[in-house]
């Protein structure tokens, strides 16, 4: 229903900028303000100091960034390429088999992620393939749990495809390997971009899952925060969280510009 009176657009504005601003903008800002702050003993803390930030600089946090990096970089490859894959399969399809396949790859967004952790260190903690233990079953438990929104962004994208497009180009010759480098997958390249950049920023932020299968050596920044926020930590707890919340808003940004490229072209 469209609102045309002056004044229920104000009430509507006024309402939504309450919510964003109680609820999205408020927290972000409290946490840098923790942050930046030596002690909080009233409603807001107070003292500012950059000790908390410096110290997220130490080498052994560092190297939990790097170690958040790596593993979303590398979890989110892995899911935006069997993502664009099983979109591609499924939009050839016949309809019943494309059921399927949705099915099964929305099937890690309809559990709790603490489950796919648990069945990946079940399933992986015995012979014949044991990756308990190792950095490799973090990148596998959070390529899962990105994986159905990877497959979902680019099987919308792939749906409103004109097939008439690989039959023109199959007329004039062109092999299925051809059309589908040359045609379907710049054509699907917002998406793609789309999809990788969405399954960065949950792999950043991810810690249910990570937090059951993590190796000592293999600690990612969520987890990092975690166990400083369970210890009472919370300013380097905060300011660990700032930092995590700038090194995916940079990592988003590049991708952003792939992304803005790819939809030029």
């Amino acid at each position: 229903m469209l609102i045309r009176t002056t004044s229920a657009r104000a009430v509507i504005w006024t309402v939504f900028a309450v919510i964003v601003g109680v609820f999205v903008i408020a927290p972000i800002v409290v946490t840098a303000l923790t942050a930046f702050s030596s002690n909080w003993t009233s409603v807001l803390p107070s003292g500012l100091t950059g000790t908390h930030m410096a110290q997220t600089l130490t080498e052994d946090n560092l190297q939990s960034v790097v170690v958040s990096v790596q593993t979303a970089l590398i979890a989110s490859a892995i899911a935006v390429v069997i993502g664009t894959w099983a979109a591609l399969a499924a939009r050839q399809a016949p309809t019943r088999l494309k059921g399927i396949i949705d099915t099964v790859f929305h099937v890690p967004v309809a559990v709790p992620s603490v489950v796919i952790g648990l069945a990946v260190l079940i399933a992986f903690s015995s012979p014949p393939l044991v990756l308990n233990g190792t950095p490799t079953i973090v990148i596998v438990v959070q390529s899962l749990l990105v994986l159905s929104f990877a497959y979902s962004m680019v099987a919308a994208a792939a749906t409103s495809l004109d097939p008439a497009l690989d039959r023109v180009a199959d007329s004039l010759g062109a092999r299925p390997a051809r059309i589908l480098f040359t045609v379907t997958l710049p054509l699907l390249a917002p998406a793609i971009a789309a999809a990788a950049g969405l399954s960065v920023a949950l792999c950043m932020g991810e810690l249910g899952a990570t937090i059951m299968v993590y190796p000592a050596s293999w600690r990612t920044l969520p987890v990092t925060v975690f166990a400083q926020s369970d210890r009472g930590e919370i300013f380097s707890a905060a300011a660990n969280t700032l930092l995590l919340v700038m090194v995916s808003v940079v990592i988003l940004g590049l991708l952003s510009r792939i992304r803005s490229r790819a939809a030029v072209r």
